[in-house]
């Protein structure tokens, strides 16, 4: 039997590096699949994504089961909007961003010699057609380019490929901070729609940034889909543009890791988050390792009533942050009367919707 070698010629080398964007299929949702009454800008539902919004009506923000048929798509990031507003003030915005870190926008290779293009690909749909704007905008050296697409036909999912040039101005740092912003605008007042489009590098001014955006707040019978997002290094058409990279759901979800954790007792009354020991009759230390290191040390809310068990029930009084890091975290608190030098459970008191959320997400705003 001839065993044939493969040749550097012979692989779509495009396909070997780890994709840019995370979770481009939106099929991590772990703070949840629905929120309503959405009225300013935060990360919600889709893992790795943030919302974009400033007095730009109210919404109703979900993982959608809307998807381009035959594509490999099982879920979407719908936007609905559940109060209009008609009459944008001059600031309003409203908007979907999803923050790279320097560590994953090297290879772009921005402000050097070398810079690469890079092609943006996604599919969208809404029933209002006409004029959107995709925007990148680099944090770290204030510059951005911005570009318009066309929805051409109300609620058909459409394919957008949008080529960015290079630009051999401003490096970014290659460490966890926000090197660059992709957003995708909805709606937007004259601040940043009274020049002209800027569509090509150059140091941000506000009123080039949205120059022809329609308005998706104007009413409640609008919504808007997105999903299959990608950013590719080079120049791409509609025919040229690599296939979706997807990845397992294993490695999906532990690139979302770096970033949430949502640690949640999914309707088990009595769940198991950590082990603890009584440091004395009434105080208690517990430590969770994380199941990915995250990006830098995160911050942590606690939803629900919890319980320290030993040999008996102890209901914690109080309890904060002792140690936080990117890998671990420890809680420090104080129980109902026990045993010094007892191991117990940290765990939900009779709570199945008890959750400790670690966030290390990049919060830079637009």
């Amino acid at each position: 039997m001839t065993i044939t070698k493969v040749t550097d010629a012979g692989l779509d080398k495009s396909r070997i590096v780890t994709p840019i964007i995370i979770n481009g299929d939106m099929s991590v949702a772990q703070r949840g699949t629905s929120v309503t009454g959405v009225t300013s800008g935060t990360y919600q539902t889709i893992d790795r994504f943030r919302l974009m919004i400033s007095s730009a009506g109210t919404w109703t923000i979900s993982q959608s089961t809307t998807v381009p048929a035959g594509q490999g798509f099982y879920k979407s990031f719908k936007f609905d909007c559940t109060t209009a507003d008609g009459s944008l003030g001059a600031g309003d915005i409203l908007g979907l961003t999803q923050k790279i870190e320097g560590f994953n926008q090297a290879p772009v290779k921005k402000g050097t010699a070398n810079a690469e293009k890079t092609t943006l690909a996604f599919w969208v749909r809404s029933n209002k057609t006409g004029t959107y704007i995709a925007e990148l905008f680099d944090d770290q050296n204030t510059r951005q380019v911005s570009k318009s697409y066309t929805i051409d036909s109300a609620d058909t999912w459409e394919k957008k490929v949008i080529v960015f040039p290079a630009d051999t101005s401003g490096a970014n740092d290659f460490d966890n901070t926000t090197a660059m912003q992709v957003n995708w605008w909805l709606a937007s007042g004259t601040t940043y729609t009274s020049g002209t489009l800027s569509e090509t590098w150059t140091s941000s001014t506000n009123a080039n940034r949205i120059v022809g955006q329609l308005n998706l707040a104007d009413s409640t019978d609008n919504e808007w889909y997105i999903t299959g997002v990608q950013l590719e290094v080079g120049e791409f058409d509609a025919n040229t543009i690599p296939s979706f990279p997807f990845e397992s759901a294993e490695n999906n979800l532990r690139r979302c890791l770096r970033y949430t954790y949502k640690n949640t007792a999914n309707a088990t009354n009595y769940k198991i988050f950590m082990l603890a020991q009584n440091e004395a009759s009434t105080t208690f230390n517990s430590y969770m390792p994380f199941p990915e290191p995250m990006r830098a040390s995160p911050s942590a809310t606690f939803d629900g009533s919890f319980r320290i068990y030993d040999t008996g029930s102890r209901a914690i009084s109080s309890q904060a942050l002792s140690t936080v890091s990117s890998y671990e975290l420890g809680i420090q608190g104080t129980m109902a009367s026990s045993t010094a030098g007892h191991a117990g459970k940290y765990q939900s008191n009779n709570d199945n919707d008890a959750f400790i959320l670690l966030d290390a997400e990049l919060w830079l705003i637009q």
